[in-house]
């Protein structure tokens, strides 16, 4: 048997990665769709995620992008770690809108990984893009 069906799933590695997020769940972040490489997550935006301007605060976008790169970089067992990332807001989010965030991996090698989130509202409208390069440990879920 090779190594990578030795390791977790890729479900199972998210839910040990949910026990401790405490800002994910606070987020109200769910996991829509998860597999090695890629990942859909969503959240509604609620009063408290709002900035001054009563839109989205632009670190909640940023944030369910970055926890997708981060559950589609951790899916096939070995712990990654962001290294660079960089967001476009695209347009405003306002309270009640849902975010839906899509990961797509342009690249795996052996020590880093190179992915693109899409951030879309419940319209299938792109609010913002995202993109994050990860370290690939040797540490395995």
């Amino acid at each position: 048997m090779d190594r990578l069906h030795e390791l977790k799933s890729p479900k199972d590695i998210i839910k040990q990665m949910m026990l401790k997020d405490e800002f994910s769940k606070w987020l109200g972040i769910q996991v829509d769709a998860i597999d090695h490489g890629r990942c859909s997550l969503s959240c509604t935006l609620r009063k408290e995620m709002l900035n001054g301007f009563s839109i989205a605060h632009g670190g909640i976008a940023y944030s369910i992008a970055d926890t997708t790169l981060a559950f589609a970089a951790n899916s096939y067992g070995y712990q990654s770690f962001s290294i660079e990332t960089s967001i476009s807001h695209l347009q405003k989010v306002k309270e009640g809108d849902r975010l839906i965030a899509e990961s797509e991996e342009i690249h795996r090698g052996k020590k880093t990984g190179v992915y693109h989130v899409n951030v879309k509202n419940q319209h299938d409208e792109l609010v913002a893009i995202f993109k994050g390069t990860v370290y690939i440990s040797k540490i395995t879920w």
